[in-house]
């Protein structure tokens, strides 16, 4: 007879970016070079129903953001969005869905259902800072 035990084994991998899939539910709860978007056709990185940045971790800079645009986010997202911590080659390393992670709200406190920030004319994100917690395997 043979018996069989299951081993969880931690591995620590380097990632680079943030990419996150938002689904909003008020397009005009943001402001795009200090207009309400109301249908959500200024906001960059829109795609379909959802806001979709790539975010690089260290600089809090969303890629592919038009120079010169800024923006003002305070978006109701709750469980309906979908973030991955990609590697350099922006392979996906960690996926999680449901309420938002703490790092998409550097703006105030987002409580798991708001995406709050305020993006400069140069992509980048104030306030950012990296806490990684949520990502962890044991759901810390």
């Amino acid at each position: 007879m043979t018996f069989t035990i299951e081993l969880t084994q931690v591995v620590s991998k380097k990632v680079k970016y943030l990419q996150a899939e938002c689904g909003v539910r008020y397009w005009e709860d943001a402001e795009v070079n200090g207009t309400e978007d109301t249908d959500g056709e200024l906001i960059p990185c829109r795609v379909k129903d959802a806001w979709c940045p790539i975010i690089d971790l260290e600089t809090g800079v969303i890629q592919d953001w038009p120079s010169g645009t800024t923006a003002d986010l305070h978006y109701k997202v709750c469980d309906a969005g979908i973030y991955r911590l990609l590697d350099a080659d922006k392979n996906v390393v960690r996926e999680i869905d449901g309420y938002v992670p703490g790092i998409m709200a550097p703006g105030g406190s987002g409580y798991g259902d708001y995406v709050i920030m305020t993006i400069g004319a140069d992509g980048k994100i104030a306030d950012w800072s990296v806490d990684l917690e949520e990502f962890e395997e044991d759901g810390k």
